[in-house]
């Protein structure tokens, strides 16, 4: 077993270190562009005045970085060869590397640089869930239309599965699309309902907005998704969301008798859950490497603070409660990045095993069958770690981590969203649980497997818990 990174893929890590210091940091550092990474960041970010909004100064020159990376062959990596893409093969162990790489860089790292700025997940390596779903489940006509535009920036998309009295608990949804007739006489669907926490809704062309269509509240059969236009009569900003770390960019969406053509169905109709399952193993592993990036990013920095600083006539470092709990941290953080490549590896095997026309099944849910409880595992316990790793810096930096002019209280406030927003670490631990308990199987028991690799029985198609 061979534990260190492919040849190629260190080559391509070492491209996007150079095209990070010849382009990207260069971009930060010109004019007063640091103002919106530096200790005045939260306030430049933010239009105060206007709601929290995200300033349009910073989101332009985000723009302007993304176009950088896509222009040098960079930004597209994840997607496939057809529409500018890699497609490598094992794309989710390189994709786990990359974000781990820029999350813990000593220079850029942290999730807080022109190059990696992850409070509104801008990388110059782009993560696409929403590319995912209009591409595998999206028709001729929806993926002509849809696809160019996106890669474009042309085509925004908000993710219209919260809602105001239903959070884990999506299939109790109360919006709701019946038939109707539209003005031009051609079959619809009128929607009516909430959504919220509706991310880029200030700036969306579009909004992906999941309604019951059938079938009854609990079931997750019955619900569809529909591709709506912003513009859409019927459609409310009702408000935006304040929140630990601004700007905000989450709004709560009113949809009053909301007319959208068949054609706006995006899959299968009655199965639009499944549409999100098709990006949330490799959204959650992602999200994993780079909150352990952070992590590690936290660490060194604190252990590097702690050998310079001097104390009562003798280094920090020389104290064992400043030793201990880094210590513990660094191990829990050295562990968890050995399971997160491991998993995006195995990743990548179920991925080609299951890619094949006559598979049994969608590689998602063979993904989610076999390995779902290890993907929750390094997810939930990465972003509980980062956390940890950022409060820890905070301490051993004393008041000067406590100050803005460190980054550690940024990283704690805007990691500490994925506690929550990545499936809440009590659902995921749920998911471990019912591997463990055997409530769920992977269905690798037929082949031989024992009873301590079940990850999940399924009767019905439904867990028993």
């Amino acid at each position: 077993m061979d534990f260190e990174y492919p040849a190629d893929l260190k080559a391509y890590i070492a491209k996007v270190d150079k095209f990070i210091n010849a382009e990207i940091l260069p971009l930060q550092h010109k004019d007063d562009n640091n103002r919106f990474f530096d200790h005045r960041r939260e306030p430049s970010r933010t239009l105060w005045d206007k709601g929290g909004l995200p300033n349009p100064e910073w989101e332009q020159l985000l723009v302007k970085t993304r176009k950088l990376a896509d222009e040098a062959g960079f930004y597209r990596f994840p997607i496939p060869k057809e529409y500018g893409g890699q497609e490598h093969p094992n794309m989710n162990l390189w994709m786990c590397a990359l974000r781990y790489h820029m999350a813990s860089h000593p220079v850029y790292g942290g999730g807080v640089s022109l190059a990696n700025d992850l409070q509104n997940e801008h990388s110059v390596i782009g993560n696409f869930p929403d590319f995912l779903m209009l591409y595998h489940w999206g028709n001729a006509e929806q993926k002509a239309e849809y696809i160019p535009a996106r890669l474009a920036g042309k085509f925004r998309t908000t993710f219209g599965l919260t809602e105001i009295h239903h959070g884990s608990d999506a299939t109790h949804m109360d919006t709701k699309a019946t038939p109707c007739t539209l003005p031009d006489g051609s079959p619809g669907y009128s929607i009516s309902g909430n959504k919220r926490w509706q991310t880029g809704a200030h700036h969306a062309t579009h909004m992906l907005i999941f309604a019951r269509t059938s079938g009854t509240a609990g079931s997750p059969k019955g619900i569809s998704a529909f591709i709506v236009p912003a513009t859409t009569p019927g459609i409310t900003i009702a408000s935006y969301e304040y929140t630990l770390n601004m700007p905000t960019d989450h709004a709560t969406i009113h949809l009053k008798d909301v007319k959208v053509p068949e054609s706006a169905i995006l899959g299968i109709k009655d199965n639009g859950l499944a549409i999100a399952q098709t990006f949330t193993h490799e959204n959650r592993i992602r999200q994993a490497s780079s909150s352990c990036g952070a992590a590690k990013f936290c660490i060194d920095r604190s252990v590097a603070y702690a050998r310079n600083r001097t104390v009562f006539g003798k280094p920090l470092s020389a104290n064992q409660a400043i030793q201990w709990p880094l210590v513990e941290l660094s191990t829990q953080q050295e562990m968890l990045r050995l399971l997160i490549l491991r998993t995006a590896n195995e990743m990548d095997e179920i991925q080609r095993k299951y890619s094949a026309p006559d598979s049994p099944m969608p590689p998602w849910i063979a993904i989610e069958k076999q390995l779902g409880h290890k993907i929750s595992m390094c997810n939930y316990y990465a972003n509980r770690l980062a956390t940890q790793a950022a409060d820890n810096a905070i301490q051993v930096h004393g008041g000067n981590g406590y100050s803005r002019h460190q980054p550690f209280e940024h990283i704690w406030r805007h990691f500490r969203r994925y506690r929550i927003t990545e499936g809440s670490e009590e659902v995921q631990m749920r998911k471990v649980a019912a591997y463990l308990f055997g409530y769920k199987s992977t269905g690798l028991e037929e082949k031989g497997q024992t009873s301590d690799e079940i990850a999940s029985v399924e009767v019905g198609g439904k867990s028993k818990l």
